[in-house]
């Protein structure tokens, strides 16, 4: 059975901070005949939630193996308002990796023009691995409160062999707990969204992805290029960019988004910072670095919740903020003036709102195993621990604030069986050109998770696409409040008409 989704527009969010990417040169399909059976599907749609309609999507596990047994993937549909002027379904995904499409397009009337939701059916569905689609479980609530919290910038020997033997505890309790645990790559993801597309009976595939969203399209345009129908990626992900030089680059943009936030800050009364940003930036490293030695207490006690907040918690609270300079901003405002206080309310409930822990102390969704175990087959990390200890020092280089926090992000990742590389799944081959019909490329010149340069990057490699540059902060650019881009959004959905040529917008 379904739970309800959240009712709210969920930011796209990743496991640790990072989306990964690779891709495949060629354009390599399953023949047909063999995915007859899948593509020919009845979903056996039901209402839930009053205004939705459910159903379970049937997936091969093993594309390579038809006979190693079948997912079921679940799938939510708000269907469109004026049923006799349809264009067809517009599939979501709000990111990740680890991300609900249910949760997303439970939240289509919060997302799109009402013209929009008159003309198509939104449909969201969880990739396999995440939430409600055969779900990736690893750690109990118990064991992520002790992850989050972990040191995650381990500063001696001692500190680094105890982030190993978490690694390693972390992957053997995946591997032991699921079975089929090599086959949830966002390859394969993207060979499901095809079955979907055909379950649906839609010649070709309409869809909106936001930050790791866009990397689930890039890899199905590649793998389908022909049935590509209106295709907006939002908060782009350059697939041909190394996860080192993607999580260096992604530090750089977290430290640039705290920049701008303090340049916001001094200007508000409630800032609680130096108005001298080089003074405000010892200030919040002191504050991180405080924590590791100190954790902070809740000024206010909260049933059955003895958490502090600890140093990683509050990196975690500072980076949740940064994805939204409206909301964000202010609030962290006010952690950073408890934090001076001595307290670690607001950061403790930033880094929840970020991973989705409620209030009775349960995780409402499997991001943490999901995304780390995703981005592991993704792309998994063959550096030695002497190669990630010297490539540590880049990262502070590039990135003096959040480097050291992300240094040993993939850490887990070499201690996980890597998948077999065969052409259902993926190789770590560039991407150098896909020929689709015409699309829209979204970047953020401040968004802090993905970078402004890797939406650049995913322009050209689409040789049919036009790129929307939104000059603001924060993460993603539809729906943030910018005419200029939704209006350009909306007439390439409505009309199947891109930009004549690339935008520049402002909020």
């Amino acid at each position: 059975m379904l739970k309800k989704p959240f009712k709210v527009i969920a930011l796209a969010i990743t496991a640790a901070l990072l989306i990964s990417g690779c891709a495949t040169d060629a354009a390599i399909e399953t023949p047909i005949s063999e995915l007859a059976t899948y593509e020919n599907q009845k979903l056996d749609w039901a209402t839930c939630y009053d205004d939705f309609e459910c159903t379970e999507l049937l997936v091969p596990i093993d594309y390579a193996d038809l006979t190693v047994g079948t997912f079921e993937i679940s799938v939510l549909r708000y269907k469109a308002q004026d049923q006799e002027n349809r264009i067809g379904s517009l599939i979501v995904n709000p990111g990740g990796p680890g991300g609900s499409g249910v949760d997303y397009a439970y939240n289509a009337e919060f997302i799109f023009d009402p013209d929009v939701l008159d003309r198509f059916d939104i449909v969201g569905f969880d990739p396999r691995g995440v939430d409600r689609s055969e779900p990736i479980k690893c750690l109990n609530d118990a064991e992520t409160d002790a992850s989050y919290a972990a040191d995650a910038k381990p500063d001696n020997d001692a500190e680094l062999a105890a982030a190993i033997a978490d690694a390693k505890d972390f992957i053997d309790k995946c591997q032991s707990a699921n079975k089929y645990l090599n086959h949830y790559t966002t390859a394969e993801a993207a060979r499901d969204m095809d079955i979907l597309r055909a379950a649906l009976g839609d010649e070709k595939l309409n869809y909106l992805g936001k930050s790791y969203g866009t990397y689930l399209g890039t890899l199905y345009a590649q793998f389908f290029p022909d049935k590509v129908g209106r295709m907006v990626l939002d908060g782009a992900v350059d697939p041909n960019i190394s996860i080192l030089e993607q999580n260096i680059s992604q530090a750089k943009g977290f430290d640039d988004a705290l920049g701008a936030f303090i340049t916001n800050c001094a200007a508000e009364d409630d800032c609680p910072l130096s108005k001298n940003k080089q003074e405000a930036i010892k200030q919040i490293i002191s504050v991180f670095t405080s924590a590791a030695t100190t954790p902070l207490p809740r000024k206010t006690k909260v049933k059955n919740d003895d958490r502090t907040a600890t140093e990683s918690l509050i990196v975690l609270g500072t980076a949740s903020a940064l994805y939204d300079d409206v909301d964000g901003w202010p609030k962290l405002r006010t952690a950073f003036g408890e934090a001076l206080q001595g307290y670690g309310d607001t950061f403790l409930d930033l880094a929840d709102q970020y991973t989705e822990r409620s209030s009775d102390a349960k995780y409402t969704s499997n991001t943490l195993d999901s995304g780390a175990i995703i981005d592991c087959l993704d792309w998994p990390d063959t550096r030695t621990i002497e190669e990630t200890k010297a490539d540590a020092k880049r990262f502070t280089d590039a990135a003096p604030i959040f480097g050291p926090y992300l240094a040993y992000t993939n850490i887990a990742c070499k201690y996980l069986t890597p998948p077999t590389k065969d052409k259902f799944t993926r190789t770590t081959n560039k991407i150098t050109s896909i020929n689709t019909a015409p699309i829209i490329v979204i970047g953020t010149t401040g968004d802090p998770a993905t970078p402004y340069e890797w939406a650049v990057g995913l322009n050209k490699i689409f040789t049919s696409s036009k790129l929307i540059t939104l000059n603001a902060d924060g993460h993603t650019g539809q729906g943030r409040g910018s005419a200029c881009v939704d209006d350009a959004v909306d007439a390439y959905l409505l009309e199947g008409k891109s930009p004549e040529k690339s935008l520049l917008c402002r909020l």
